[in-house]
């Protein structure tokens, strides 16, 4: 069977996020049996799912495996996925669709290994059960992108001395609150996650203008931040996963 693989992302205007979806797409060519993997964009900028659907169907393949490339479940996705099947109506090609990336272990091997990796980098030698880590993500009005992150934040729990979450935008607790929380724990060394899949605006702008003064007001003295986590080996390996899950299933 030829089957090809589509991812569904957000969409960014930032140069970042298409060269990070270059490189997942052709890991992904690397490691899985696909004639043709590519992406394209809910919104913002184009390549749409329109686009990126009449390309792979171009290859003359037998079935297309889409992924919705979100953290979250919730409208984003839900919108992604009603679009997609009324786009099935026009060809006889299979279309299959994976689970979002949430909720799963990987997300927290990922997260692990930006926390070890920035500790490493910057000369921090204390143990685990030492370190505060407090985890950004964007905020949603969807209940289960609340359990999405209570998810990684749980399974972390025990490693280390605290760990707490909070968001860029939309929910409670804020940045500010974030920051607030973890000062009174009086860390000894807090390390920030920025819980994003690309080095868009929020990443490279938004956080920021409202982190860095929170720290500034702190009395925390030692605080580093972590890189986002979409460009992580194992978010190929998760995506390959997600997509045989409804393989095997179809």
């Amino acid at each position: 069977m030829r089957r090809g693989l589509l991812l569904i992302d957000r969409g960014s205007r930032e140069r970042e996020a298409s060269e990070e979806l270059d490189v997942i797409c052709k890991g992904i060519k690397a490691k899985g049996d696909y004639v043709i993997v590519d992406y394209c964009f809910l919104e913002v900028e184009p390549p749409y799912i329109e686009d990126g659907i009449a390309k792979c169907l171009k290859e003359g393949i037998d079935s297309l495996t889409i992924v919705p490339y979100f953290l979250y479940p919730g409208k984003k996705v839900k919108n992604a996925v009603t679009y997609v099947m009324k786009l099935q109506e026009n060809t006889k090609v299979k279309f299959v669709v994976t689970k979002q990336m949430s909720m799963h272990k990987t997300l927290v091997n990922v997260v692990e290994n930006r926390i070890s990796t920035t500790l490493k980098e910057n000369g921090i030698t204390l143990s685990n059960n030492e370190v505060d880590i407090m985890i950004i993500g964007h905020g949603s009005k969807d209940p289960n992108a609340q359990r999405s992150l209570d998810y990684i934040v749980n399974s972390l729990t025990n490693s280390y001395r605290n760990v707490s979450r909070c968001w860029l935008e939309i929910e409670q607790p804020d940045i500010f609150e974030g920051i607030k929380k973890c000062e009174k724990d009086n860390p000894k060394v807090l390390i920030i996650v920025f819980y994003f899949l690309h080095e868009g605006a929020h990443v490279k702008t938004d956080i920021n203008n409202d982190l860095i003064p929170a720290l500034e007001k702190s009395s925390i003295e030692k605080a580093f931040i972590t890189k986002h986590i979409g460009t992580d080996q194992k978010m190929i390996d998760l995506i390959l996963e997600r997509a045989k899950e409804v393989e095997d299933a179809n």
